[in-house]
């Protein structure tokens, strides 16, 4: 099938615009490439440090005749979805330990969940985490003496900053072990509805625990398609995970037989093999062009608009939101998962899953098809299933069809013509929507502003009865990262989703950040310039007529005089102590706006 001309198009100009700096970031990797691993050259009692806790493996190591594997860990027991990866190290080791290689835990890195920490102090530093994991990640590898590497990851911010991380030492092969999601346990509608009625006072917190309880119940990751599962579903169209491998539950056959495979091909992948793929070679433009389509057709978290640009500037490839706009609208949406419909990733996956998604992609023209992956072959491969048999993990041709057009749907049928996000621009500056789970009725939103500092204050005007009545525009500013570190103003869905319930045309416009389970709420989000920049988001006054229009991809203001006023200043000295806030000062005051991915790396791509 010939690519879409637009896929073209925008993957054209993304690697015109990546030139030089991207060029700079492939001789750095065949550099270091170049200068190989440093454990033949380690002093005695350098070597000695590195291999006296490695018992049986200590000898291979010291004689050099073994492909050696570093593992990268996101463990911790506190989240749900990575409690899996307690096990893995050691079912790790033995797995390359049978085909003559060894491996080491090279390091930990933090994991924070912004589902405990949604509307707390906490979730302040959840956008940092991903820069500060990305530097854990430096320093679990700077020891040099890896020939390929594993990494352990799941969740929002967890697997970007990984990506990052990866990329600077590109030169490296790098496979990405998922833990897999949860078993299913309530609806994710029945859980939205106990919220609302939460919300609403018509029922109390210990009805809502018992809800939250069964709706999260065990190990891996949350069910909806959140963040969190689109990572994963990023890591298969970019060729990072295994094929199939990312929606398949945690303490099962299949998920340590692949766990186990994906070990083995980490190490095949090496400089001492004869198939060496580093991950600066897999994550090309075209990756990212793939990864940004999977995104549109799947209504994927909108965290991934920043994340993205973020993980691509590690690699030398500068992206931007037009690229975003432009791809979503060719790209049609196939896939229906909540919060864009009623099915979990657990449904997705029995009804045909990434598989099918990409085999519809494929024939439709809007992937590269020869991309390079850790499969050791092109995108096609990505159409398989892993089975077990007899002779041990094999991939067999997946789903022809669609085995439920209620979740997903072929490239010819699509659930809408275009993908699940728009880019909106206009006075108030440029921001973003998911709209994948938006109702066409509630896509465009006029309506007065009322203006919020803080979504603590919304939530308290809601519940004096202040926003029971008329049409509004809820403006929550001063969240940008530079402000507060961006946090996702989740907490607040409830009881928008009553104000909408009830017959008010509501939507929301922040530089903030929401959840990647936003949903039905119309929202424009990541708005740039942010309020602390003087963008023209702090001139906006309590009646301003505000226009949120994901139809025409319009954010404006209509306010005589607005472009001559000042923008408003806001105490933000609540933001900067507590709950660890204080020890992050230092990025608050480097990071780059949202567009440009709302990093503190800026210099890894020469700005």
């Amino acid at each position: 099938m010939r690519l879409n001309q637009t896929v073209r198009d925008v993957t054209d100009r993304i690697i015109a615009r990546s030139a030089k700096p991207r060029a700079a970031y492939l001789d750095r990797m065949r550099a270091a490439k170049g200068k190989g691993p440093a454990r033949a050259h380690l002093s005695c009692s350098g070597q000695a440090h590195a291999y006296a806790a490695t018992g049986e493996d200590q000898m291979p190591l010291a004689e050099g005749t073994a492909g050696h594997l570093g593992i990268v860990t996101a463990y911790n027991d506190m989240l749900s979805a990575h409690q899996p990866f307690e096990t893995y190290p050691q079912r790790i080791r033995d797995a390359v330990r049978r085909v003559g290689g060894t491996a080491q835990v090279a390091g930990g890195v933090p994991a924070m969940c912004d589902g405990v920490t949604q509307g707390e102090a906490g979730m302040e530093l959840s956008l940092f985490s991903r820069d500060t994991i990305a530097m854990a990640t430096g320093i679990a590898l700077s020891h040099n003496v890896f020939d390929a590497t594993v990494y352990l990851g799941v969740c929002d911010k967890i697997v970007p900053g990984l990506v990052i991380g990866a990329q600077v030492f590109g030169h490296l092969p790098a496979v990405f072990l998922p833990a897999g999601p949860m078993t299913s346990g309530i609806s994710n509608d029945d859980k939205a509805k106990v919220r609302q009625k939460f919300a609403a006072g018509e029922i109390g917190r210990d009805e809502l625990l018992k809800s939250e309880m069964a709706a999260y119940h065990g190990p891996g990751t949350c069910t909806f398609y959140g963040t969190a599962n689109t990572n994963q579903m990023l890591m298969e169209f970019m060729g990072l995970h295994l094929p199939g491998s990312s929606f398949v539950n945690p303490g099962t056959d299949m998920r340590a037989a692949l766990t186990e495979e994906g070990a083995r091909r980490a190490l095949a992948l090496s400089a001492l093999g004869n198939d060496y793929t580093p991950v600066c070679d897999i994550l090309d433009e075209r990756a990212y062009v793939n990864g940004i389509v999977g995104l549109m057709t799947t209504g994927g978290s909108t965290n991934l608009l920043i994340h993205l640009i973020a993980m691509a500037r590690a690699g030398g490839i500068i992206l931007d939101w037009q690229d975003f706009s432009e791809l979503s609208d060719v790209v049609p949406l196939l896939a229906r998962v909540y919060p864009n419909g009623l099915a979990d990733v657990n449904h997705f996956h029995a009804a045909g899953g990434l598989g099918y998604v990409i085999g519809q992609l494929l024939n439709s023209g809007h992937l590269h098809p020869d991309t390079r992956t850790v499969a050791g072959s092109g995108l096609e491969s990505y159409t398989a299933e892993p089975f077990l048999s007899d002779e041990g993990l094999v991939w067999k041709p997946g789903a022809a069809e669609s085995l439920n057009d209620k979740i997903i749907r072929p490239a010819s049928a699509p659930f809408q013509p275009t993908g699940g996000l728009a880019r909106l621009s206009g006075n108030l500056g440029t921001g973003v929507m998911k709209i994948s789970a938006v109702a066409p009725e509630h896509r465009m939103v006029e309506a007065p502003a009322r203006v919020f500092h803080d979504q603590d204050e919304v939530k308290a005007a809601f519940k004096a009865g202040e926003l029971d009545k008329g049409d509004m525009i809820i403006v929550v500013r001063f969240q940008g990262p530079k402000a507060n570190g961006m946090p996702e103003l989740h907490s607040m869905t409830p009881f928008l989703g009553i104000m909408q319930g009830r017959g008010q045309k509501v939507a929301l416009v922040t530089d903030g950040r929401m959840s990647g389970a936003s949903g039905k709420i119309p929202s424009a989000i990541h708005v740039v310039p942010e309020a602390l920049d003087g963008g023209p988001i702090a001139k906006l006054r309590d009646g301003d007529m505000v226009r949120v229009d994901a139809l025409t991809g319009t954010l404006e203001v209509r306010a005589e005089g607005f472009d001559d006023r000042e923008p408003v200043l806001a105490d933000l000295s609540a933001y900067q102590h507590g709950t660890g806030r204080e020890m992050f000062a230092l990025f608050r005051n480097a990071v780059t706006s949202a567009d440009t991915g709302a990093t503190v790396f800026s210099t890894l791509i020469g700005d």
